[in-house]
């Protein structure tokens, strides 16, 4: 008798925003490969780098045809008029290309039903995308802590451990870490100021911060501030939350391609 082979699990395919940035005198698009390794290796997912070419890019379509999105950090802010905020401090350091990608990318996405994982900038892009604000320089804000990165190599940046975070009861992450709290590190100087209407809060630093969100309707749409793709062998909260946001890209992609159950 003929042994019928199992059918073969989709590999979901997860999109990446790049951002614009000079190498040397050639502009170019680029994402930072712990992104890259953290979709392939943690989620499970085949990373597929999607070019800040703003409006030449149909965010509908694409959507359509991915099983989940990435929205990684970056150096760059959100320009401020996308919130209806103040002009920046001279010199800081933005990225029109990829806020021209991004923002009605995560609404297709939302949608759309993609999973979404957004993450430093990524949360920031969230919250603008779905009608929220941002502080600009939360260091600057009365009561609040210095969230930016310590000096020195990338060691000293990523790897400190900057606070803890408590996590809200009953949610999402809370489930996910199996305790309420977490030490985190923290690289940022934009912050979430008001919440957009769609999003819940996750997770607040001991100054009040938000640092994580999940939207309150969607199957897998979450923020987070800090940075759980640094060194994520070493963190098993990390690994569970890829492992989790690659759980629900396979879902969408054996929906997407007709073979859910």
């Amino acid at each position: 008798m003929a042994i019928q082979n199992a059918p073969v699990e989709p590999l979901p395919l997860v999109g990446l925003p790049c951002c614009t940035r000079m190498m040397g005198d050639h502009p170019a698009q680029v994402v930072s490969e712990k992104y890259v390794l953290a979709v392939s290796d943690a989620a499970g997912a085949l990373p597929l780098l999607i070019p800040a070419l703003g409006e030449r890019i149909d965010g509908a379509a694409l959507v359509a045809r991915l099983d989940g999105l990435l929205v990684t950090g970056s150096r760059s802010n959100v320009e401020p008029h996308h919130y209806g905020g103040e002009a920046s401090v001279p010199g800081t350091l933005h990225d029109a290309q990829r806020d021209a990608l991004t923002l009605p990318l995560i609404r297709a996405a939302v949608a759309e039903g993609v999973p979404v994982l957004g993450i430093c900038r990524g949360i920031q892009e969230l919250n603008v995308a779905l009608g929220g604000t941002l502080y600009q320089r939360v260091h600057e804000v009365a009561g609040r802590l210095d969230h930016r990165a310590p000096e020195g190599p990338i060691e000293t940046r990523y790897a400190h451990e900057a606070h803890r975070v408590s996590l809200s009861p009953g949610g999402f992450l809370e489930r996910l870490a199996g305790a309420a709290e977490l030490t985190v590190n923290s690289l940022h100087s934009q912050g979430i100021d008001r919440l957009a209407p769609d999003l819940v809060i996750e997770a607040v630093a001991p100054d009040g911060q938000i640092e994580a969100v999940r939207h309150a309707e969607a199957e897998f749409v979450i923020g987070i501030q800090w940075h759980p793709e640094y060194r994520i062998r070493d963190v098993a909260f990390s690994q569970a939350l890829f492992a989790a946001f690659g759980a629900a890209c396979r879902a969408r992609a054996r929906r997407r391609l007709g073979r859910a159950p």
